[in-house]
């Protein structure tokens, strides 16, 4: 089986379990901060809807510089749909580009810098379920307490849920 085959059913779950939290957003909620050092609620929503562009700038790059002043700042949605439209559109670019790679691909080291200093360098097989999938969950997860702290009913995600209890 190759690489891309055996992570294209996990990513395919995260995708779908983060839609669920996203579409949970309220508009009238989204400058709300739990913390002032915190992302809104709308900024971070946008971080997680935008995450799985790392996974198409993995596939095919072999590094990412932080700090550079050629790349764009990440986009800003200004409401839910924003964020549902870029979170969809992320998501099916990065599933084209993880099954598009072959295990060569795979395979090849992927460097996150800083000021041109190495950060870290894995296989980009690695990277996909490190630093994209595993980081959006962890965002996700944050968001969750953002939709708890605000009273809005949390979906389901890998179990039953105070709000929702049966799968």
């Amino acid at each position: 089986m190759a690489i891309s085959e055996a992570l294209l059913p996990e990513y395919d779950m995260e995708m779908a379990s983060t839609r669920k939290i996203l579409e949970r957003i309220d508009d009238a909620k989204f400058s709300w901060k739990p913390h002032e050092k915190s992302y809104s609620m709308g900024d971070l929503a946008t971080h997680v809807a935008t995450l799985p562009l790392w996974g198409v700038m993995t596939v095919h790059g072999d590094h990412y510089d932080v700090t550079d002043p050629n790349n764009p700042p990440p986009a800003k949605a200004a409401n839910k749909a924003e964020v549902l439209a870029m979170f969809d559109k992320s998501a099916a670019d990065a599933r084209e580009a993880i099954a598009g790679a072959d295990d060569a691909v795979m395979m090849q080291p992927w460097s996150l810098k800083a000021d041109g200093a190495v950060k870290f360098t894995m296989p980009k097989a690695a990277v996909l379920r490190s630093f994209v999938m595993n980081h959006m969950i962890h965002h996700r997860a944050q968001l969750g307490m953002y939709l708890r702290m605000n009273d809005i009913a949390l979906p389901q995600i890998y179990g039953p849920t105070a709000d929702e209890s049966s799968m």
